[in-house]
């Protein structure tokens, strides 16, 4: 076995920490925009990076029959993970601010100054 079939398994283990880190914080986090930050982590490193590591994975398994097609759609399907999960989340928290649904006391509030001077 090659040195991409370790690097793919070590990233599958990374992905599993993220995961669990990621749930940590959906338990534990006080708001919905710190919560929603820990789902993010948990999408990104729990989905993406496994995938990733699995495309690496495959590529280093000699004995896999249809490696190059396991490494292909997952490393096409970790991109568009890693591509639409920030736009998901940031498009969650834009509009949970812009209907007010959450109480949200912040410091600076950008968002509230471009909504004041519309």
């Amino acid at each position: 076995m090659s040195a991409l079939f370790y690097i793919g398994a070590l990233l599958i283990v990374i992905g599993a920490l993220c995961d669990f880190f990621g749930a940590l914080g959906l338990l534990r986090f006080p708001n919905f925009y710190v919560r929603l930050h820990a789902a993010t982590v948990g999408i990104i490193g729990g989905a993406a990076v496994p995938l990733f590591g699995v495309a690496l994975l495959a590529l280093g398994a000699d004995f896999l029959p249809n490696r190059y097609a396991i490494a292909g759609a997952s490393f096409i399907t970790g991109v568009i993970v890693l591509l639409a999960s920030p736009a998901g989340s940031h498009a969650l928290a834009y509009a949970a601010h812009r209907a007010k649904l959450i109480e949200w006391k912040p410091k600076v509030d950008h968002l509230g100054e471009v909504r004041e001077s519309d």
